[in-house]
């Protein structure tokens, strides 16, 4: 739709005939005019009058439409396209998923059948990164070595799917916990502050890599950048044996201590998660502790169209200042040699 930036300008329209009403004419000077002894021969030709008549009104006319079309382009006219969403820049997010061989445990339920543990971790995460509206979110898949699998993007879709297609082992068996904490550091630590937070997720004890997760957590503190630990596992599941069913903890080498310290020393918090329902509930405490920015800004595309009138007007000036140009006796003799009939003797 079209609009006016400036609208006031318009209350001008009717400004040159206030000035002609209201304002004297200056006085004509008649010192210097040339003495014409049949101007009143002239005046009262009846053809040079109309000309005369119609040359006026074409130039008031003319005049009044450049007027117009100038006060139309001071009045700013635009075109406001449709609303097109932009990102609300919210917190970056940068969740640290473990895919080590443990995680291949089905120690959860999902549906009523049995289901590992990074299963149950893609649904719940995935429904996790799509309330974050507004957030920039980042992965880090990590096993015996961290991976940045996406960096921190407004894409939310890129990383649900890239974190859907994530499998055990894929980054191998083991479990490196402080590296994998180190690379979300490293690609936080420029963002703003007191907008930045980790996800961390894992099953076990940190059991390889170089950097120690609790001197990766006091990097993430001198940054000041806050990281939420989770652990996920059951802590009691039955298994059959040659003497019957046996309860055992597939959860014995989550180092808990360690996901405590880094949560304390980076002022997050640690989630224990021991099934779906509970593992649901810690993202849904996150949430709450990290609230997502909300729906997107909408912004309207606007483009000036007053270089049109504009240019209109200065057409029209130049048009009307070629005519006024014309001898007014050229016109009148031409008019009166349409209106005058030949006469042979």
């Amino acid at each position: 739709m079209m609009d006016l930036a400036w609208p006031w300008m318009l209350a001008l329209l009717p400004a040159p005939f206030l000035v002609r009403r209201f304002v004297p004419a200056a006085p004509l000077a008649r010192a210097g005019a040339l003495r014409v002894p049949f101007f009143d021969g002239i005046a009262s030709d009846g053809a040079t009058a109309v000309a005369t008549s119609r040359r006026r009104t074409w130039v008031l006319g003319t005049m009044s439409a450049a007027w117009v079309a100038l006060v139309l382009a001071a009045a700013r006219p635009t075109w406001v396209g449709e609303p097109v969403p932009l990102p609300a820049e919210g917190r970056d997010l940068m969740l640290v998923t473990d895919l080590s061989g443990s995680m291949a445990r089905e120690d959860f339920t999902l549906g009523g059948a049995p289901a590992d543990r990074l299963t149950v971790v893609k649904q719940v995460a995935d429904e996790f990164v799509g309330r974050r509206e507004g957030d920039r979110v980042g992965l880090v898949l990590f096993g015996t070595k961290p991976y940045l699998q996406a960096p921190l993007t407004f894409d939310r879709t890129t990383v649900r799917t890239l974190l859907d297609e994530a499998e055990v082992g894929l980054a191998g068996d083991e479990t490196a916990i402080g590296d994998a904490l180190g690379m979300a550091v490293l690609r936080l630590r420029d963002r703003p502050a007191e907008s930045r937070v980790v996800v961390l997720l894992t099953d076990g004890a940190s059991n390889a890599g170089t950097l120690d997760p609790r001197e990766a957590a006091r990097l993430a503190a001198e940054e000041g950048i806050r990281v939420y630990t989770i652990g996920v596992g059951a802590d009691a599941v039955a298994v059959p044996t040659l003497f019957g069913q046996r309860v055992v903890d597939p959860s014995a080498d989550l180092d808990e201590d360690t996901l405590q310290a880094i949560a304390d020393t980076t002022g997050g918090a640690y989630f224990r998660a021991k099934n779906v329902e509970g593992l649901a509930n810690v993202y849904r405490n996150i949430d709450a502790l990290e609230p997502a920015s909300g729906e997107p800004l909408h912004l309207r595309p606007r483009k000036d169209l007053f270089p049109w009138p504009l240019g209109l007007a200065l057409a029209l000036s130049l048009g009307l200042g070629g005519v006024l140009a014309t001898p007014w006796h050229a016109l009148g003799r031409g008019a009166a040699s349409v209106a005058t009939p030949e006469v042979n003797a």
